[in-house]
């Protein structure tokens, strides 16, 4: 890749103007087709330290209507992000439909962190490379066109832009002793970024090199390939096709007969609890997630606690007495409900993004990402290749959570037909219970078998070494509370 480019291209002031002049319209035009198609467009710089990135990108905007972009830098720019998982600070920046997103620096860094240096690790280099690549397909499934640019210059160039720096007072300050040493070992680094570029070209985000020592043929070049794939992502939108989501999905699983006995008959719904038993274990564990709480925060651990369950399944109840002892400066409660327009505008992924906790932290969510495979699936609120992939996608998000040294703990609350059905009628029956029981409930419930064949898949493709499932034994709240209380303090534990 890297080496094969040639450095020593060049165009003339007046084929530079003219150019970008036509190109500036064109890019502009597209701008407005993409926004009034809802496409969401990622345009990511990455490059040698000096190669014009930060030129190149404001020549782009140049050409774009300031009102439909926003531009971020890669690196951690705040201590809020530097106590947040890794990928938390680009899901939060990814476009919304009919929005730019621009970077300075991608998300690569930490694949960069880990492939070069003294410190190298080709494990987690390969990791990083395959999270990269991760992020770019869940977003491309979804309908965000990503354009990639790599901008390479000699490491001659490098020298001489970074002493021509350091001689004006105004730019010396950009040059630090880490671009120093990327010069000295360019030769290193070379070889680290061609393996990043060579693992991260996908059929869906590809790398486009851009020869960039010679500043007018390089702002051409980038203009001409957003626009060619621009176009490309608008004429097959005006078709009707979504040029990066409409692909088939070949599921990568099949439930073995073996494994067509129920997950959820396994369950033993007739455990009970005493009440004198269930104050005395609940006092307990109350106390030992409050002792927990305070040392995953002394550690800046973050976790997440996440609810699913049968509707009436006990899971507001069982929330409340999971954090009746938390200090609540240090966590947060996130119910979820259907989406409202901002988040329908992204990836459904986003707006669970924006509630990962910080370093310290609990995030404790009642209803979860999972709706894409349960509710959305059986209601029809999405199409039968989103919910399919949707697995891979969760399974990769939760991977990189884990990863970040985030504690996941996963619930579905478990109840038969039979006492849903009495829950229900004592909703309706208890004044100050009717509140609880919606028309929607009634409408779940006669559609309990689709709902139980979707909850036996989402368990099963789901339930990984690194985020498992507990079912919750739920027709005695007593038993369900105790039990939920007690996973959430092992597995603090054991982040611990």
């Amino acid at each position: 890749m890297l080496k094969d480019l040639d450095l020593g291209k060049t165009l003339s002031k007046e084929e530079f103007k003219k150019q970008t002049d036509a190109l500036s319209i064109r890019i502009g035009e597209l701008q407005r087709k993409a926004q009034d198609l809802g496409i969401p467009v990622l345009i990511a710089f990455e490059g040698w330290e000096a190669a014009g990135k930060g030129t190149h990108i404001n020549r782009l905007l140049q050409a774009l209507d300031p009102r439909g972009y926003n531009v971020h830098v890669a690196e951690a720019e705040d201590e809020d992000e530097r106590l947040r998982p890794y990928w938390w600070r680009f899901w939060v920046r990814t476009p919304a439909s009919g929005r730019f997103s621009i970077f300075d620096r991608t998300w690569c860094l930490q694949a960069l962190q880990c492939g070069y240096g003294e410190d190298a690790d080709p494990d987690l280099f390969d990791r990083a490379c395959h999270e990269v690549n991760s992020f770019e397909r869940q977003l491309t499934d979804g309908g965000t066109l990503i354009l990639k640019f790599f901008l390479h210059i000699s490491r001659k160039e490098q020298k001489k832009r970074f002493e021509s720096m350091e001689a004006n007072p105004n730019t010396a300050w950009k040059v630090s002793k880490a671009d120093w040493q990327q010069n000295k070992h360019y030769d290193e680094w070379q070889d680290t970024l061609q393996k990043l570029l060579e693992r991260t070209d996908t059929e869906t985000a590809r790398w486009n090199l851009v020869e960039a020592e010679d500043r007018r043929f390089a702002a051409v070049k980038i203009m001409t390939l957003l626009v060619e794939g621009l176009t490309d992502a608008v004429t097959l939108r005006e078709k009707g096709i979504d040029s990066l989501a409409a692909k088939p999905v070949k599921s990568t699983l099949v439930i073995p007969e073996t494994l067509r006995v129920s997950i959820l008959d396994k369950a033993d719904l007739s455990l009970k609890l005493p009440e004198p038993e269930y104050e005395k274990q609940q006092e307990h564990w109350q106390q030992r997630i409050q002792d927990m709480e305070n040392a995953m925060f002394k550690k800046r651990v973050p976790l997440m606690v996440l609810y699913e369950g049968w509707d009436a399944a006990g899971k507001g109840g069982n929330i409340r007495r999971l954090t009746a002892s938390m200090d609540p400066r240090g966590y947060d409660v996130i119910p979820v409900s259907a989406p409202n327009d901002i988040e329908k505008a992204h990836h459904y992924l986003w707006r669970f993004w924006n509630a990962v906790p910080k370093a310290g932290h609990i995030s404790i969510f009642d209803r979860t990402w999972y709706g894409r495979v349960l509710v959305e699936r059986v209601e029809g609120f999405c199409t039968e290749a989103d919910w399919k992939r949707a697995y891979r996608e969760i399974n990769e998000m939760e991977e990189q959570l884990t990863h970040a040294g985030v504690g996941l703990v996963k619930f579905w609350l478990h109840i038969d037909p039979d006492e849903q059905l009495r829950r229900f009628e004592e909703r309706k029956a208890v004044e100050w219970k009717t509140w609880k029981i919606t028309d929607e409930d009634w409408r779940n419930r006669e559609k309990r078998d689709l709902y139980n064949e979707a909850v036996e898949e989402m368990l099963f493709r789901t339930g990984t070494s690194y985020a498992p499932w507990t079912v919750v034994e739920s027709n005695d709240k007593y038993y369900a509370r105790i039990k939920t209380m007690k996973t959430v303090v092992e597995t603090m534990e054991a982040r611990l």
